[in-house]
């Protein structure tokens, strides 16, 4: 069952003489209980979907799904209560500054009228969750970046959301403080049974720990599917700018040398061989490796390589065919321009 459906959404901002459409006829299914990427780059229109997914943004068209319940059907009353089942966590925290950390986790309980009691009990056990309870009473002031993230997930999860959203949560964050903080939303994923969105421009945080990934470019979604089967053959320009980190990257590979350049794929089945030493005995011929990566995918590691193969046809094409062979996806790079 789809936790989030979105059927042809439109988001439109007026601009003194000057329309903006963020977003395009965006068609969006979330399954329930998955961890969900949206990935863009700035001004693609990711976080005018995000918010449009709770209603901080009326789409100018189309609906928007929770649970089968069409947002744009229910009352202003009817809707506060429905946003009380989508948490949100974001890139700056967002937490009260006046306030101790378990204040903090308890402010959303308190606006919803459960006994001060009650909610520091809950409180108690969130902070175990996020594994912040020696610091229930310092102040965000006195706590690091990582964890004011985790006050702020344990936050988003005190009115019990069947779905929490995060945008760019770990964009501020150091590169291994973001991977603790990814570790813990897919541990309270598996654990708590939640839909997760997460909106990022860093193709990274999707390899970590999404199943599915949906791509937006200037306010239309180019490229959805598993994460897996994108990272490994991309269909746009957008998907293959996002894996490889930058077009430019990607710009003089056309021009090498030794032939056209491909990008290869590793699966666990093809990781042991020595595949590059293996090639060039069995067709006796140089090939230069351009880039070479390792990303962990899934929970599964997949290796990628940017080769630069002999220019002529044949040849080519030949060892492209051993490649395939042996479990590999084959993509030529100039595709990717």
């Amino acid at each position: 069952m789809s936790a989030i459906e979105i059927r042809h959404l439109t988001k439109r901002f007026e601009a003194e003489e000057h329309t903006l459409t963020a977003l395009d006829d965006v068609n969006l299914s979330i399954a329930s209980g998955t961890v969900y990427g949206i990935i863009g780059m700035s001004g693609a229109g990711k976080s005018t979907l995000v918010r449009s997914i709770n209603f901080l943004e009326k789409p100018s068209e189309g609906q928007v799904l929770i649970d089968g319940v069409d947002l744009s059907s229910l009352t202003a009353k009817q809707l506060r209560k429905e946003r009380s089942r989508i948490g949100m966590i974001f890139q700056g925290f967002n937490l009260l500054e006046q306030k101790n950390v378990i204040d903090n986790v308890c402010f959303p309980m308190r606006l919803a009228g459960i006994k001060k009691k009650e909610a520091y009990a809950k409180a108690r056990e969130l902070l175990k969750t996020v594994a912040l309870e020696e610091k229930e009473k310092e102040y965000p002031s006195r706590l690091s970046g990582g964890q004011k993230q985790r006050v702020a997930i344990a936050r988003a999860l005190a009115t019990d959301p069947k779905i929490l959203l995060c945008d760019e949560a770990t964009s501020a964050l150091d590169p291994q403080t973001a991977g603790s903080i990814l570790r813990l939303l897919k541990e309270i994923n598996e654990k708590l049974k939640l839909t997760i969105v997460i909106i990022t421009h860093q193709m990274n945080v999707v390899t970590e720990i999404c199943e599915r990934v949906a791509i937006v470019e200037n306010g239309k979604l180019v490229e959805e599917g598993p994460v897996e089967c994108i990272f490994e053959a991309p269909q746009t320009d957008a998907a293959r700018e996002l894996i490889s980190g930058t077009k430019e990257a990607y710009m003089p590979l056309e021009k090498a040398e030794n032939g056209t350049p491909v990008r290869i794929v590793f699966r666990e089945n093809s990781s042991f061989e020595p595949l590059i030493a293996n090639t060039i005995l069995k067709f006796g011929t140089p090939i230069n490796i351009l880039k070479a990566d390792t990303r962990n995918v899934n929970g599964k590691a997949k290796g990628e390589m940017i080769l630069g193969l002999p220019g002529d046809k044949e040849k080519r094409e030949a060892i492209i065919r051993y490649f395939r062979e042996r479990g590999l996806t084959v993509t030529e790079v100039r595709d990717y321009v």
